[in-house]
């Protein structure tokens, strides 16, 4: 009931508002496919129940298995779909800029940005990889066993390019003195309205209130 209330009431609504409902959902279901397959399996056939679907061996998969799975695998729908929102409407720059302004240490900062910077980073590396592969000859389409083959030659560039970004970048910050002492000047700061004050209040009363009642007992506890 909760993950329902707050995928109809804030992620969806979100979405739509930013206009990355279909992007968001494809990488969202891209993203917890091998572990929604996986908790599906686990639940279904190692979870006890009085109900049994079938029998595949000496495993029985049980209508409790099926219902805890289907939770647990909202759960991490609704979870990624928030996540993709957030990275869909949050430019790094602005986070790295706005977290330090309100007295976040830079190097914290800068840590979490470069986290979400570094999956766009990878997926356009992969891609050029991939396509630099495909015109010397390479088959990395068609067949399962011609994309698994793939992926051995992908795997080396796509890691040394990565190392090497993380190098120059590291030699950029330390030529512009990001671990000097004091206090930096931001030239440049992010806009933020009245609108966006109001929805962040709002979401801290939210989470304020879940916490409450949770503690009051008034919503049901998670699995």
């Amino acid at each position: 009931m909760v993950t329902a209330l707050v995928l109809g009431a804030l992620v969806v609504p979100g979405l739509m508002l930013a206009g990355v409902a279909a992007r968001a959902l494809r990488g969202a279901l891209l993203v917890i496919l091998p572990i929604g397959i996986s908790v599906a399996v686990v639940s279904i056939f190692g979870r006890a129940g009085s109900h049994v679907l079938f029998t595949l061996g000496p495993f029985d998969a049980t209508l409790e298995g099926l219902d805890f799975a289907l939770r647990i695998d909202f759960r991490l729908l609704v979870l990624a779909l928030a996540l993709a929102l957030f990275a869909a409407t949050t430019s790094p720059r602005s986070l790295v800029v706005d977290l330090e302004r309100r007295g976040v240490s830079r190097r914290l900062a800068f840590a979490a940005a470069a986290t979400l910077d570094a999956i766009p980073a990878m997926a356009e590396r992969a891609a050029a990889i991939q396509a630099a592969q495909r015109a010397r000859g390479l088959d990395t389409e068609g067949s399962v066993g011609a994309r698994l083959r793939g992926v051995v030659p992908l795997v080396g560039p796509a890691v040394l390019g990565t190392l090497h970004d993380v190098e120059t970048r590291s030699l950029a910050l330390e030529a512009r003195a990001f671990d000097g002492p004091g206090k930096r000047n931001l030239l440049w700061t992010p806009q933020d309205s009245e609108r966006q004050r109001l929805g962040r209040w709002l979401l801290v009363a939210g989470v304020v209130g879940f916490v409450a009642l949770a503690a009051l007992g008034v919503l049901p506890p998670l699995p």
